[in-house]
């Protein structure tokens, strides 16, 4: 029996792959590459170039390599496009979806495994957001997210399907040891588009927004480390196996940082200026964004080990530091 990664030659997807290899877990990939990268496959394990969404190959694909598990990774994940161009989002993140859950029923996959999103939060109503909090996303990209969880509990309901639906709260950091780091084309993630300032690869990093209702003005997130990010996932499909309750579970620190903090972290990391201005907001961003993780450490027996601020930008700056 194997595990699917789907988009395993991005970000996130590619450290799950390095971790799942490294615990000697059999894995194979799908990723069609519009968003990863080809060097980030490792030789040797089965690999997919298809979307998710093409029924006619991924389910031969699955039944072929005996997958009882979906880590679901694939998607579109900028929020301000989202608003834009929400057609791609619908199609790409929820209609993909559900024909990824149509394959995985198909072809006999037991246990899912949803990369979501704390967007599906919305604007806060509490300081900590734990996983009963009202749901009302005010981005497109939430709105995808939160529809597959629905799917999800639907399909579980239905036709037995044990889930969980990770709701992320700001990934980050890298693995400078597995060679493995962030890059997104274009990159809309505020720790690597920091760090490209300090190495003089961007002229400046503008932030979005300083008089938000928050400490210094600027947006609030709670950072998760992706090596943390990585073993949630182990850790859930562990619960779920031992007959853990499917359903949505955070995955954060519980502690926010804001983007001057952020920006301040690289500096001091880097030992670099960072040239700084500010514009106007996105539309789609709430000021603050900060998990309670608490369901998931108790459910799980998790935590988040490697997410303090400055480990985070220390191991990205390692990567982004040498990568040409």
């Amino acid at each position: 029996m194997s595990i699917l990664v789907t988009g395993g030659a991005g970000y996130i997807g590619s450290h799950m792959v390095d971790l799942l290899r490294r615990t000697r877990n059999e894995v194979v990939i799908i990723d069609d590459l519009r968003t990863g990268h080809r060097a980030a496959l490792p030789e040797g394990v089965p690999w997919l170039n298809a979307d998710v969404a093409d029924r006619a190959r991924v389910v031969p694909f699955l039944k072929r390599y005996g997958v009882d598990a979906i880590f679901h990774f694939a998607a579109l994940i900028q929020v301000a496009e989202s608003m834009i161009e929400p057609r791609r989002y619908y199609v790409g993140n929820l209609a993909a979806g559900v024909a990824l859950l149509e394959s995985a029923l198909d072809a006999g996959v037991t246990t899912f495994v949803l990369s979501s999103t704390a967007a599906v939060y919305g604007v806060p109503s509490a300081p900590l957001l734990t996983e009963d909090h009202p749901v009302r996303p005010i981005n497109v990209y939430g709105e995808t997210k939160l529809a597959l969880e629905r799917v999800l509990a639907s399909y579980a309901a239905a036709y037995g399907l044990r889930y969980a639906a990770l709701r992320y709260f700001n990934a980050a950091g890298a693995d400078p040891e597995a060679g493995l780091g962030e890059r997104h084309e274009p990159e809309s993630h505020l720790v690597p588009i920091v760090l490209e300032a300090a190495l003089g690869r961007r002229r400046h990093v503008t932030i979005f927004g300083d008089e938000y209702p928050t400490p210094d003005g600027t947006c609030v997130r709670d950072y998760i480390h992706v090596k943390d990010l990585c073993d949630a996932h182990v850790a859930a499909r562990a619960y779920l196996d031992a007959g853990g309750e499917s359903g949505a579970f955070n995955l954060g620190t519980g502690r926010g940082y804001s983007v001057r903090e952020v920006i301040e972290a690289a500096r001091r990391v880097s030992g670099r200026d960072v040239s700084v201005i500010v514009g106007p907001r996105r539309p789609g961003d709430p000021p603050t964004l900060v998990a309670s993780p608490t369901k998931a450490e108790t459910a799980f027996g998790w935590r988040a080990e490697r997410s303090a601020l400055d480990r985070i930008v220390t191991d990205a700056w390692r990567w982004h530091s040498r990568v040409p």
